[in-house]
């Protein structure tokens, strides 16, 4: 079987995973997103600090549940409260450990991630939860195809040669554009009634997921390798696939979080839905 085929079979497994437990919602959403955060993290540890106290890392798999038992059992408007007491006792644990900065990073990269994730998508009852992450989604899968594209159409200036040497201006502003398309498609089907908000939401999301792809590619450079891990097949690790995802949901979360201040953010920007 070719790499392509692997690819793209490995794709198509995920993607239909991926949108049945985001259209589920409820627990079968959270279970995905921590298992993501669980992931996330295991890949961090392994190529950031590897050589850290092992019980780091069993610590950070514990408190990356306790987020998501937080998730089922307390109300949501209590998640950012779950997640600052989970950060703290884990970054006091890893300190009495004699971890280094990175774990406490690790930590908050893929924990965060996860708050976001469920923030974002919480209250099933209605239907702009599901349109939040669906935008999401959208912005950040056609920034990568967008930037793929037109990167190897037009060439050009790199965008940071040190870092991601195939990356390109060109490829950048074409999944810009590209994001911002889908956010308005997404937006229109979903009626929302500022088509100029989406698409300036998804240009700063777009940003945001590229600038969590360069992250990612900066530290596996300073780790020395290719990929997070092997875990899926023809792409790579979690991680490899994600980066961007990690970046955009943060800071949707965080401005949604401004907009709102309400335990349903996304009520922010996707409640004319």
């Amino acid at each position: 079987m070719s790499n392509l085929q692997l690819r793209t079979i490995s794709a198509l497994v995920l993607g239909v995973l991926v949108l049945g437990a985001t259209l589920a919602g409820g627990i079968l959403f959270a279970v995905m997103a921590t298992a993501i955060a669980m992931l996330v993290w295991h890949e961090w540890m392994d190529i950031a600090c590897p050589n850290e106290d092992d019980r780091i890392r069993l610590y950070g798999f514990l408190f990356l549940g306790l987020i998501f038992l937080s998730a089922l059992l307390l109300p949501d408007a209590a998640m950012p409260a779950a997640w600052i007491v989970a950060t703290a006792a884990f970054a006091a644990l890893s300190r009495i450990l004699a971890g280094g900065s990175w774990p406490v990073a690790g930590f908050l990269y893929s924990g965060t991630a996860l708050v976001a994730l469920i923030m974002l998508r919480a209250n099933d009852g209605a239907a702009y939860g599901l349109v939040a992450i669906l935008f999401l989604y959208a912005v950040v899968w056609l920034t990568d195809i967008g930037a793929y594209f037109a990167g190897r159409h037009f060439g050009g200036p790199k965008l940071a040669p040190s870092i991601s040497p195939n990356k390109t201006w060109s490829g950048a502003i074409g999944g810009l554009c590209s994001a911002v398309v889908a956010a308005i498609i997404v937006s229109s089907a979903a009626g929302l009634d500022s088509h100029f908000l989406a698409g300036l939401l998804a240009a700063v999301l777009s940003v945001a997921s590229q600038a969590g792809d360069l992250f990612e590619s900066w530290l596996k450079r300073r780790a020395g390798v290719k990929d997070s891990s092997k875990l899926i097949p023809g792409h790579g690790g979690m991680m490899d696939r994600v980066d961007g995802l990690v970046f955009a949901a943060i800071i949707l979360w965080l401005l949604a979080i401004a907009a709102s201040g309400s335990a349903y953010p996304s009520a922010a920007f996707f409640g004319a839905s």
